[in-house]
């Protein structure tokens, strides 16, 4: 897939040398918080109240959506993401510095914001600690494409439903089920290929533990946390467990 020139200027300049512009990290917390807030805000239009776990999984879901961007960027990208690896690590090697942090505090211009390109950069450095991102025959690549395609619709229909209670809530818990136990074992099992593949002597136990562990951690701990609250939904057949 051909890139633009704007997508060039972003490839040749990427480690931070935009004068203006809005830097990536500040960029992915805005859309969360954006995304977050919007259910929240909404909740407390309509029931005047604020829960806990509703928040929680506004965050989850808020996060999600991002993520399956990302994801569709990077089966989109997957021939670029696999130079870019090369050229991260290339550049690792000649200044010592992470490649995560400047990839997190390059700047964006406006008009790049959405650019594929872009965010395929978010791969291609996460690629430093787990090489699935860059091997398109590995579970972690094939399992993050599934997830960038396949989670967006089921994701925002349980975002609404939790927020609004459009559904009745037996089907709202069925469908969270399905989605919030995916989510629990599909990251599991990408945790132990890690593991089987002998990724982990590649890195520090730092970067193991903030990267692939952390980063990873929210598809487990709230996947758990949704099915709690799925199951709840069915034998309750109602939003109580929420607090409506």
């Amino acid at each position: 897939m051909g890139e633009n020139n704007s997508d060039r200027t972003f490839r040749d300049q990427s480690a931070g040398k935009f004068s203006s512009g809005i830097p990536t990290g500040f960029l992915a917390v805005l859309v969360v918080a954006l995304l977050s807030l919007l259910g929240i805000g909404a909740r407390y239009h309509f029931y005047g109240d604020l829960n806990v776990i509703h928040c929680l999984l506004s965050l989850f879901f808020s996060i999600n959506l991002l993520i399956c961007y990302w994801e569709a960027c990077l089966f989109f990208k997957r021939d670029y993401v696999e130079k870019r690896t090369e050229y991260w690590r290339s550049r690792q090697r000649a200044t010592g510095r992470t490649p995560v942090g400047e990839f997190l505090s390059a700047k964006v211009p406006l008009r790049q914001v959405w650019s594929p390109t872009v965010w395929a950069d978010v791969w291609a450095t996460y690629s430093l600690f787990d090489g699935s991102y860059s091997d398109r025959r590995t579970f972690g690549f094939n399992v993050d494409i599934a997830n960038g395609f396949v989670t967006p619709v089921p994701t925002l229909i349980l975002y609404a439903a939790y927020t609004v209670d459009f559904l009745p809530a037996v089907v709202a818990g069925i469908l969270g089920v399905m989605m919030f136990w995916q989510w629990t074992y599909a990251t599991s099992v990408h945790w132990v290929s890690f593991f089987v593949a002998g990724r982990q002597h590649h890195i520090t136990r730092g970067e193991l533990y903030a990267y692939v562990g952390a980063m990873n951690a929210p598809w487990v701990l709230f996947g758990l946390l949704g099915l709690f609250v799925s199951v709840r939904l069915i034998l309750d057949g109602n939003y109580s467990v929420l607090g409506h």
